[in-house]
């Protein structure tokens, strides 16, 4: 089976980091692009940021660029995403998804994974 379990998240205060990661079973993320998606209490799910694979292009919501780094690690097969300066407005379920293409913005996605809880509080 295909898996994406993301993990990492927890409560942090305002200005705090944090770094998430996904790892993969079931599928050689070597070969796909991943995503970073957040839904907030009450909102819609909101893309966060995208990697490529290998030459590691990557793109970031407007609202994270500067704050936010993915990477990736296909040795471990894991992807991560570090978030620093965090605040109350990061307040989230992040979730990851693998897409169907090695590159960002197919729009088809070969699995999603269970979401980590990021709760910024003071």
């Amino acid at each position: 089976d295909v898996q994406l379990q993301a993990s990492g998240g927890g409560l942090v205060q305002p200005g705090g980091s944090l770094t998430l990661s996904c790892a993969a079973s079931g599928v050689r993320l070597h070969y796909y692009a991943v995503n970073w998606f957040r839904q907030a209490p009450g909102k819609e799910r909101e893309g966060v940021s995208c990697i490529d694979t290998s030459d590691g292009s990557s793109n970031y919501a407007d609202s994270v660029k500067g704050r936010f780094t993915i990477s990736r690690d296909d040795a471990k097969n894991t992807v991560y995403l570090q978030m620093y300066d965090l605040s109350v407005g990061d307040t989230a379920i992040y979730y990851c998804a693998a897409e169907t293409s090695a590159y960002c913005g197919s729009g088809n996605f070969l699995s999603w994974g269970r979401g980590t809880l990021v709760t910024v509080s003071s």
